[in-house]
């Protein structure tokens, strides 16, 4: 049975790790360029700018109720004005139906009450002419429409954040493997264990079993290495994201494939708590990090 095992960290060396990994993180966040949130405002504000016009400031916003939930951006629109916004799986949960442009065009009854659930929730302090039933003046109006395109740019830049922050750290992952010969390959699932990647290739966000990993690695000494991408901007988060998340995979990948012939991993970037972080490696979640990568690529090209 193999028994080479990645790199187990100390306490002392976790704090520096983790010190450094904050301090990549703070460098990262305080010169991201401001042209991504820039981009998605002036959608977003185009959008509302939009929606107001075709429903003369919310007035015939029944008349016009079908073009609004059946376009992607006016419905967008509409989920952010109310206060707070309303996400798309409450809308769904609430109005106990799907957004689909299809299902919107032949149910009239879904329709009214995607609406009437956010009117429901309305800002009437973003837009206080609609309770008091007449027309913004061209100040209220430009008001509205700034804060609203800002609640929704703001959201779609926190999102797009997150999803390349992960992606980073994924793409990093598979450099480092394609370097070391590994070639990546497809798969949906892997629903029975030996549909696991062979040796020398790597899949990307996949369902192993149980639970998703975001990679899984084909290791060449026969066993399957799964892996998830964390990134925390806060040590609370983090305790989520790994101690909770990443160890419960961990736990299910094992119990799935077996001690000997599963190796579980997390690659983490951002903030953490040392402490936290040596009482998931206890469990048996072995720990990178994206800033230095060096322990997972010594560890994978000496599995042999």
């Amino acid at each position: 049975m193999p028994s080479l095992q990645p790199r187990q960290w100390t306490l002392e060396e976790l704090e520096q790790l983790a010190s450094d990994s904050q301090r990549v993180f703070i460098e990262e966040r305080t010169t991201e360029p401001l042209e991504k949130y820039g981009e998605d405002f002036d959608e977003a504000r185009g959008y509302v700018e939009d929606f107001l016009e075709l429903t003369t400031d919310m007035s015939l916003l029944a008349d016009n109720a079908l073009e609004v939930v059946t376009h992607p951006g006016y419905l967008r629109a509409l989920r952010f004005l109310g206060a707070p916004p309303v996400s798309e799986d409450d809308l769904k949960t609430v109005a106990d139906t799907t957004l689909s442009p299809g299902r919107m065009r032949s149910d009239s009854d879904a329709m009214v009450r995607v609406v009437e659930t956010v009117l429901l929730v309305l800002d009437r302090r973003r837009f206080a002419w609609v309770s008091e039933n007449r027309e913004p003046s061209p100040a209220e109006r430009d008001a509205a429409v700034l804060a609203t395109a800002s609640l929704m740019a703001t959201e779609s830049t926190r999102t797009w954040r997150r999803n390349q922050a992960k992606k980073g750290q994924e793409d990093e992952v598979a450099d480092v493997l394609i370097s070391l010969g590994f070639e990546e390959s497809s798969r949906r699932r892997i629903e029975r264990f030996s549909d696991g990647p062979p040796p020398g290739k790597f899949y990307r966000e996949i369902q192993f079993g149980p639970k998703k990993a975001d990679i899984i690695v084909g290791l060449h000494d026969g066993r399957y290495m799964p892996m998830e991408c964390k990134v925390s901007n806060s040590s609370v988060n983090s305790y989520k994201r790994v101690n909770k998340d990443a160890v419960g995979s961990a736990n299910e990948w094992r119990r799935w494939g077996g001690e000997g012939t599963t190796v579980t991993g997390v690659v983490v970037a951002g903030v953490f708590r040392a402490q936290n972080l040596l009482e998931a490696q206890a469990s048996g979640l072995s720990l990178f990090w994206s800033h230095d990568l060096t322990s997972f690529k010594n560890f994978v090209e000496e599995a042999r």
